[in-house]
């Protein structure tokens, strides 16, 4: 259930601009009202999307939280994690 409702902040971080600025300036607020695991919430707030997308988190979803730098990532950190992983 964790990775749906990731999937479903990542999209929330696209549409909704307050939550946007939420995730970027303190998503461990933002994210309270989420019930997500310990691990996913760990991993999402660790920008840990090899481990996201180990639990079933969409790839394409996951970017928007780079595009728009939220937890801890950017463009070019969530490119170079998304390729370390094995295919």
């Amino acid at each position: 259930m964790s990775a749906h409702t990731i999937n479903k902040i990542c999209r929330e971080v696209l549409r909704d601009h307050a939550f946007r600025a939420a995730m970027k300036s303190d998503p461990a607020s933002a994210l309270a009202k989420y019930e997500l695991t310990a691990d996913a919430r760990r991993a999402l707030l660790a920008g840990d999307v090899v481990t996201l997308h180990a639990m079933g988190v969409n790839d394409f979803m996951m970017g928007y939280l780079a595009r728009f730098e939220s937890c801890g990532l950017n463009v070019p950190l969530f490119n170079e994690k998304i390729r370390s992983i094995p295919h």
